[in-house]
């Protein structure tokens, strides 16, 4: 192959050499500019997405040692407030007391309640006080009633587990 191409190369005049060669070397510049812009440009992008992931794992070990600070914590003591009476006081506080229809104590962490004509705001409003009081909705049936905006809920409130 080797000895083809030398061949093939000699039979050629000094003149088309000298064009064979100089083609060569403007094809060798056009890759070499094409390739270093090409690599300028990315390694511009990777700059951008480099600060990007920077500030990202900046925030994931400010969320990681708030985490271990949170496990470190003791957990918060179980109440030994009957649960009727602590339900029974956020509904009071929220105005609503005049709509429960029923409630009823299941055992002493379970309590069901049953809310008339309520407005699904007030309710979802009242669902997020259980919650910052550590009451969980257990189960919840929601059903709309006529009147829009208002609907009858039925709940299952627990003690929320340490």
């Amino acid at each position: 192959m080797k000895a083809k191409l030398l061949e093939i190369w000699s039979a050629r005049s000094p003149v088309e050499r000298a064009a064979t060669i100089g083609a060569a070397v403007i094809v060798g510049i056009v890759l070499y500019a094409w390739f270093v812009n090409s690599a300028d440009r990315a390694r511009t992008q990777l700059r951008a997405t480099i600060t990007v992931l920077r500030a990202q794992a900046a925030g994931l070990e400010q969320q990681a040692t708030e985490l271990d600070r949170l496990r470190a914590k003791p957990p918060a003591p179980a109440s030994t407030v009957d649960l009727r009476a602590a339900v029974q006081a956020q509904i009071d506080s929220a105005g609503l007391s005049g709509i429960v229809t029923r409630m009823e104590v299941r055992d002493a962490n379970h309590v069901q309640v049953t809310l008339g004509a309520v407005a699904f705001a007030e309710w979802l409003a009242l669902a997020g006080v259980f919650e910052a009081q550590q009451i969980r909705v257990e189960s919840c049936r929601v059903e709309a009633l006529s009147n829009p905006g208002l609907a009858s809920v039925t709940a299952t409130l627990a003690r929320a587990r340490p």
